[in-house]
């Protein structure tokens, strides 16, 4: 009978937790902005914005897709999409709520059930862009062709995952360095505008140049994507392992830094003197 008592209370708390995070998801999607609906429409105009961007650019100074036969717009979407859901899981979770905002106070509200709130809600917002961006260039372009599209979901969803646990990571240093970790962020965010790889197909690289990136999980993911978006395209330069591997170590370092941070965190750290 305990230990039925006990399978109980371990399936209520999880249920708890679960509702928390779904509840505390939605209060983040709404943060940004006060309609749900504008806050969707403006993702969705910024992620279109950058497609149309990077479009023209290509357009006018000649560049090709680097030998990938195929459409030329999912070129530019397998980049931009997994570039935008990276760098707004990363985002999201950095700016979620530390140990010592006033959410904390509220039982049994804690630092990991904001952070996979802050994910999870990101993920909705990004995903949701994506289908609505995809089936408008379906229905006003032209068909849409995707050859392993379970592959292609994959990779996207582990350039979330991966851009969650840099999140989790810097997070975890935001209490004790805020301004450092604010600058780091938004270089690390500038800096794969180039270094993730979406301009550009990684077997066009010259081998000197590789090294430049494959530190980045999302160089990694971006070419894999493509791989199974194309049928014409082998990624010989990444692997999904890599990103899977990082993303898992950078997730455990982090969680423990989080840990170590929030027994420590005081609400005198920001006080001036």
């Amino acid at each position: 009978m305990l230990n039925n008592k006990s399978q109980e209370n371990w399936f209520a708390s999880a249920f708890t937790i679960l509702e928390l995070i779904f509840h505390s998801a939605i209060r983040s999607v709404r943060k940004g902005h006060g309609n749900a609906v504008i806050g969707l429409l403006m993702n969705i105009a910024q992620t279109m914005l950058l497609v149309a961007v990077f479009y023209t650019m290509y357009l006018f100074m000649g560049f090709s897709s680097g030998g990938i036969r195929g459409d030329f717009m999912l070129y530019l979407m397998t980049g931009v999409f997994l570039f935008m859901c990276h760098v707004k899981a990363m985002g999201a979770v950095v700016q979620s709520e530390g140990p010592t905002s006033a959410m904390m106070k509220h039982a049994p509200m804690n630092t990991i059930v904001a952070i996979g709130a802050a994910a999870l809600g990101e993920l909705y917002v990004q995903v949701l862009s994506v289908l609505v961006v995809l089936f408008i260039y379906h229905a006003a372009w032209q068909p849409l062709v995707i050859h392993d599209l379970l592959g292609t979901i994959f990779m996207l969803l582990l350039a979330w995952f991966s851009g969650a646990a840099i999140g989790v990571l810097l997070l975890a240093a935001k209490p004790w360095a805020p301004q450092a970790i604010a600058l780091v962020t938004q270089i690390y965010s500038r800096a794969n505008m180039f270094a993730s790889g979406k301009m550009f197909v990684a077997n066009s690289l010259p081998g000197f140049m590789i090294p430049y990136f494959d530190w980045n999980p999302l160089f990694h993911t971006i070419d894999q994507a493509r791989g199974f978006a194309f049928l014409n395209y082998n990624p010989h330069y990444s692997s999904v392992i890599y990103p899977v591997v990082v993303s898992l170590v950078l997730l455990l370092v982090g969680l423990m830094g989080e840990f170590y941070t929030r027994r420590r965190a005081s609400l005198s750290w920001g006080a001036r003197h």
